[in-house]
Order: C-alpha cells, then sequence, then structure tokens
C-alpha cells in the first residue's frame, strides 16, 4: 500500500507542474505571465492582466488539476490516497519542479482537491471566498478565509477522522505559507484590491484588438 500511496503523490505532484496560467496567456498574448504584474501565474494575475476569459481558463483549469490529483490518488489507493493526491497536485501547484519551485498560491487546486473529497465543503469554500471578494475586493483575504473555513468545518463535521483533519490543515498550511507576503500587506494596508472597472476594460480592449 505504500507504494500505491508514493504512486499517487508522484503522479499527482507532476500534474500539479502543469501551470495553466502560463499556457493561457501565452495562448492569448504571447506574454509570459511569470514576468507581468505580481509574477505569479495564478488566476488573480491572468485576471489583471488579461482580463475575465484567460481569468476564468486559468481558474479552471488550476482546479481541475487538484480535482484529478482527488480522483487519481482514488483509483489508485482509495479515500487515503484521494487525499494524498489532492495535496501533492497542490504542491506541484505551488511548487513546481520544472519551474524551479515557482508556482502558484494553490487555492484553486486546493479547491478542486477538496471537490474531489468533500464536494459540499468545496462548494462552501466558494461561498466564502466569493462574498468575501465582493464586499472586500481582497482576493488574497478570501482566499484566506476560505482556507480557514475549510479547516474550521471539517474539525466540527470530520471529528475523529484524523486523516480528513490532517488534510485539511496541510491545504490550509500550504494556502497560509503561499500567502505570507500578502499577509504582510493586509496587516499593512496596502495590499492590492480588484478594479473591476480597470479588469473590464481590459476584456474590451482585447476583443477589440480581435
Amino acid at each position: 500500500m505504500l507504494l500505491r500511496y508514493a504512486l499517487c503523490a508522484v503522479i499527482a505532484y507532476l500534474l500539479g507542474n502543469f501551470t495553466t496560467g502560463v499556457y493561457v496567456t501565452k495562448w492569448f498574448s504571447n506574454l509570459d505571465i511569470r514576468k507581468v504584474g505580481s509574477g505569479n501565474p495564478g488566476t488573480t494575475n491572468v485576471l489583471r492582466t488579461l482580463g475575465w476569459l484567460p481569468s476564468a481558463l486559468t481558474l479552471l483549469g488550476d482546479v481541475l488539476k487538484g480535482l484529478l490529483g482527488g480522483w487519481i490518488g482514488y483509483w489508485i489507493a482509495g479515500e487515503m490516497g484521494a487525499r494524498i493526491g489532492g495535496a501533492f497536485a497542490v504542491a506541484g501547484h505551488n511548487w513546481p519542479v520544472f519551474a524551479k519551485f515557482k508556482g502558484g498560491k494553490g487555492i484553486a487546486a486546493s479547491l478542486g482537491a477538496i471537490l474531489a473529497i468533500e464536494p459540499w465543503f468545496g462548494l462552501g469554500c466558494v461561498v466564502v471566498e466569493a462574498v468575501v471578494v465582493i464586499l472586500t475586493r481582497y482576493v488574497s483575504l478570501a482566499s484566506i478565509c476560505a482556507a480557514i473555513f475549510y479547516f474550521a468545518i471539517t474539525c466540527i463535521c470530520r471529528w475523529g477522522e484524523w486523516w480528513s483533519i490532517a488534510f485539511a490543515g496541510i491545504l490550509t498550511a500550504m494556502a497560509l505559507i503561499s500567502h505570507r507576503s500578502n499577509i504582510q500587506r493586509l496587516l499593512a494596508g496596502n495590499e492590492n484590491r480588484l478594479d473591476f472597472h480597470k479588469i473590464n476594460q481590459l476584456s474590451k480592449n482585447r476583443k477589440k484588438k480581435k
């Protein structure tokens, strides 16, 4: 069984190395998203750089990585394999070996991993993220709140299931670690908010160029 767990981890980690944002931005604009804006290849930087559609495709691709990591893990080694696969897909996204360990922040990939195992908890995370973004326009704060919500709801609803709580704790820890700089900026009051007017204008300009 240990060999099966190791196989789950390796496959999911390599799957996580597929950096969706890099390929999406090159397709739409021939840009390297890692050299634009915040330099992060995740959904938010793509949104601020290219607008809604490229961002949505990036989000979908990153969610699918976590989802597939969990599903493949389940197929190989059951429920424990699903959790191992999901966690390693997120790790591969955050710290991809083929990109010098410089990846995204893992929120979309984490959502996919959660949806593969606990769909209702995953939907709850989506609601928390959406509400916080709408109220504050801070994506980083919304992501942190969603990660903490997932850990809290897992502890409440899955108390006694150490594997579920450990999985939630690992995903939450990775989310907080990857958002260290955002937390510092939030505390200092200089974190960037989403500018919906600017994003809408980017999308309009991209359509005109076509």
